[in-house]
């Protein structure tokens, strides 16, 4: 039986999947372990951010809901393994010497798992794009819901 295409969503993304969903079919969705924590971290500790912001909007128990979905994230969205991941982070950060830990994380996993990383606005207008398509890594900008 053939998998699922892998995709990597990033922060904003996941938590979109959560809240509301993606309308994601036929593929396997994963994201990083930098960007989970930030997710959660605004979900727990929010100021109003593109993170944050969504989680704010909700009323208090749904907001609730909300955040122990994070915080127990579901079974079907896969984290990395940080043995085969570090290696090429370091192999990534050695060609890309700008490239912060979370974006790093981001394209070693992109590269292991031959991946679609799925990017919200904010993440396209950064330097990561510009990185993967140099890595050969495919991504695509996905609006919100």
């Amino acid at each position: 039986m053939a998998s699922l295409p892998a995709v990597i969503l990033d922060d904003r993304l996941l938590i979109e999947e959560l809240l509301v969903g993606l309308r994601a079919n036929a593929v396997q969705l994963h994201t990083t372990s930098y960007w989970y924590y930030r997710a959660c971290r605004a979900a727990v500790l929010g100021a109003g951010g593109h993170l944050s912001g969504p989680f704010e909007r909700l009323d208090i128990p749904d907001q609730q809901r909300a955040v122990a979905s994070l915080l127990e994230l579901r079974e079907d969205i896969l984290l990395p393994e940080p043995r085969p991941t570090v290696p090429v982070m370091v192999e990534f950060a050695g060609r890309h010497p700008r490239l912060n830990l979370l974006n790093l994380e981001a394209a070693a996993v992109g590269h292991l798992l031959d991946a679609t990383v799925w990017l919200s606005a904010e993440s396209s207008a950064g330097i990561l794009p510009t990185v993967l398509d140099a890595e050969r890594i495919a991504w695509r900008k996905v609006p919100l819901s």
